[in-house]
């Protein structure tokens, strides 16, 4: 399957997806390159590391968990005001200075046009088709928050059950399948042994490894990780996608269906009943995956978002145009 198959289903099958004043190719009169010039910053810093894929993605996630899809996890901290950085589970989100990049070259093009918040949509876009997953069109529009707050960050967690993931995605108007779709960004990406170690030796104060998990993988990882927690960044990471670790693909699917998922959540979805069939079905159609992560990503890159004269369009993105607005 090839990406120029995919975008034109894609584009017939998402415009009907757009939310509120968010439209496809927003900027074209007012900023016409903005696409394009994000697009090649990517594809830049992909030529260099592909793991940006993962990055984004999360990224992406972050932002659009707290207060809707605003740009608030790219705010710095000050010395007297922490923003969502400081949140434990930000503290491994990367690539901001890809979406400075960005940010630079669009405000020589185009001064105070094309907010944070829609170049990292943009992003994630093009580093998911540069990664082998769907080619699609995005809605754009958006504008930067005003809030970056830690104590408003409450993503899932990769302990969470199914009922406690689901609770988080419904309250932002998601659904059980988009969940089973979006978790499917595991694909790409690694994770750290902090987060899975408890699978390994003493799963839920057994004193065994996770019965559910492949012996094979416990044995591997439990070489890998040992039972010492550490800091995470000497804390060793794998892949949570052990086969093809950098393709956007439907792998994930495969591989938790085998015993193979490295997180509770991952591999909680092939064995509940309500999400079971969900992970089967994607195993076994790739383009079906495809289509359905492009459609999930547009709907949560609409959660809550601001548009027309509400937020703003900040300047660095890193840092509000106000001072007051921290």
């Amino acid at each position: 399957m090839t990406n120029s198959f995919v975008f034109p289903c894609l584009l017939l099958l998402l415009l009907p997806l757009v939310a509120a004043q968010l439209r496809v190719g927003f900027y074209n009169s007012t900023c016409p390159r903005a696409e394009l010039i994000v697009r090649k910053v990517v594809q830049e810093r992909f030529r260099k590391n592909r793991t940006i894929t993962a990055a984004l993605l999360r990224m992406h996630f972050h932002d659009c968990f707290v207060r809707g899809c605003d740009a608030s996890v790219l705010i710095d901290s000050t010395k007297t005001t922490p923003s969502e950085k400081n949140a434990v589970p930000n503290q491994t989100v990367r690539e901001f200075n890809l979406i400075d990049k960005a940010k630079k070259k669009l405000e020589a093009a185009c001064p105070g046009v094309v907010s944070c918040a829609d170049i990292i949509t943009l992003a994630t876009r093009d580093s998911v088709a540069l990664a082998g997953g769907p080619n699609y069109s995005v809605p754009t529009g958006r504008r930067d928050g005003l809030i970056s707050d830690p104590n408003l960050v409450n993503v899932p967690g990769p302990t969470f059950s199914v009922s406690q993931a689901l609770q988080s995605f419904t309250a932002v108007g998601l659904t059980l399948f988009d969940m089973v779709t979006l978790l499917g960004a595991h694909t790409v990406g690694v994770t750290h042994c902090d987060f899975f170690r408890n699978r390994l030796s003493n799963f839920e104060g057994t004193g065994k490894p996770d019965p559910t998990m492949d012996p094979a993988l416990v044995s591997k990882l439990f070489s890998l990780c040992g039972t010492q927690s550490r800091p995470l960044k000497h804390d060793p990471t794998t892949f949570l996608d052990r086969t093809t670790p950098f393709i956007v693909d439907n792998q994930y699917y495969n591989d938790i269906l085998a015993g193979r998922g490295i997180m509770q959540i991952d591999q909680e979805l092939a064995l509940d009943a309500s999400t079971a069939s969900f992970v089967s079905g994607f195993a076994n159609d790739s383009l079906g995956f495809q289509l359905s992560f492009a459609n999930a990503l547009v709907k949560m890159g609409s959660i809550e978002v601001l548009v027309g004269k509400a937020g703003e369009i900040r300047k660095n993105c890193r840092v509000f145009n106000s001072k007051r607005k921290m």
